[in-house]
């Protein structure tokens, strides 16, 4: 169980912050050290509206360790609305519904757990947009 690492990732976790640039605007997710030649002002915390689309997906089969209980389930590349393309699994729908350029919302969902005396982790996703 590595709970200092999910301390350190909730915030990208659970509200889908990312970085803006302070001079260009641009947004990046999810947030990183600063690049050769910028200071820790470049770059101030940005929370992402969590609304996309879907740039492309795959359907998982055969799952990794630790995701065995899983299959089959979805995962998607999601250009959100902001600009960054995320990597994400997709809930609420099922594989024949799910389309490029569909539109997608964020939500938080378990990802996985730990064990009977481990961590349950939970994390984005995200699901078509309800209306």
């Amino acid at each position: 169980m590595d709970l200092a690492k999910h301390w350190r990732l909730r915030h990208a976790r659970y509200r889908l912050e990312g970085q803006r640039n302070r001079l260009t605007g641009e947004v990046r997710f999810p947030p990183a050290p600063p690049l050769p030649g910028e200071t820790e002002e470049t770059w101030e915390p940005y929370i992402l509206k969590g609304r996309g689309r879907v740039y492309s997906f795959s359907v998982v089969r055969q799952p990794p360790e630790g995701f065995e209980d899983q299959p089959p389930y979805l995962v998607a590349l999601v250009r959100l609305d902001e600009g960054p393309l995320v990597t994400a699994q997709l809930t609420d729908c099922d594989p024949d519904q799910v389309a490029i350029d569909m539109p997608v919302e964020m939500v938080t969902r378990r990802l996985r757990d730990l064990g009977p005396t481990g961590l349950i982790v939970y994390g984005y996703k995200f699901r078509p947009i309800v209306s």
